[in-house]
């Protein structure tokens, strides 16, 4: 493999990574196109985890939120389309090697693979410098999303049935249970539920806006 680049050395560093094994950093920024023998997705896995676990720990550190809602943010901030914002955010695309035809297809600003490529480097920072090194910069790459509350506002359905999954639930039930009114200006009652846990009841004018109130009438509940 090549030495990395004087440029891209200087960008890394310049960002904040520091960079003592330059094959390590040549690896992480290596899209699989180039068929070379070391690529990102060994580091990409391990920076995977180390995004979480910097995220969760920032999270738990800073909020008194329930597990639930710490689960959500969490979510929203270490999500592949997050990890695609903060890549954009350092001009990544102009440092990833990849081969032409891949460029020609859109990888250069393809959510996943800049996504990957971002994890990647954070393996790569891990590795070369240690977790505490990693963290560091992470809450300074992260911070813009830590500080907008991404996570905090979500589809209440959606929010409900993340809630379930972190909680080793079943998925929430939806049943209207009345429907009263004449068809144009109908109203809904819709019970939630969800197993071992509890229900909740809304009404609205339609069925999906029912839901939504009993969902979020849940999560006000059991949340």
């Amino acid at each position: 493999m090549s030495a990395l680049d004087p440029e891209t050395r200087e960008w890394l560093e310049k960002t904040g990574f520091s960079v003592q094994d330059e094959a390590l950093w040549q690896a992480a920024l290596t899209h699989g196109s180039m068929g070379e023998k070391n690529d990102y997705e060994r580091l990409e896995f391990l920076g995977d985890r180390v995004l979480g676990l910097s995220i969760a720990h920032w999270l738990y550190g800073e909020s008194e939120a329930p597990e639930g809602k710490l689960a959500q943010r969490l979510n929203a901030i270490v999500s592949r389309e997050m990890c695609a914002t903060v890549a954009r955010g350092i001009d990544l695309s102009e440092h990833m090697r990849i081969s032409k035809q891949a460029r020609a297809d859109g990888g250069k600003d393809s959510d996943n693979i800049l996504g990957d490529v971002m994890e990647a480097l954070l393996g790569a920072q891990y590795l070369d410098n240690g977790f505490k090194a990693a963290r560091t910069l992470i809450h300074v790459l992260w911070r813009p999303a830590l500080e907008s509350g991404a996570g905090e506002s979500k589809h209440p359905k959606s929010a409900l049935q993340e809630w379930a999954a972190g909680n080793r639930r079943k998925p929430p039930e939806y049943e209207v249970v009345e429907r009263s009114g004449p068809d144009h200006a109908a109203k809904f009652t819709v019970k939630v539920s969800v197993h071992k846990v509890g229900e909740a009841t809304a009404t609205a004018g339609s069925k999906g806006e029912a839901e939504k109130a009993a969902a979020k009438e849940f999560m006000e509940k059991f949340g």
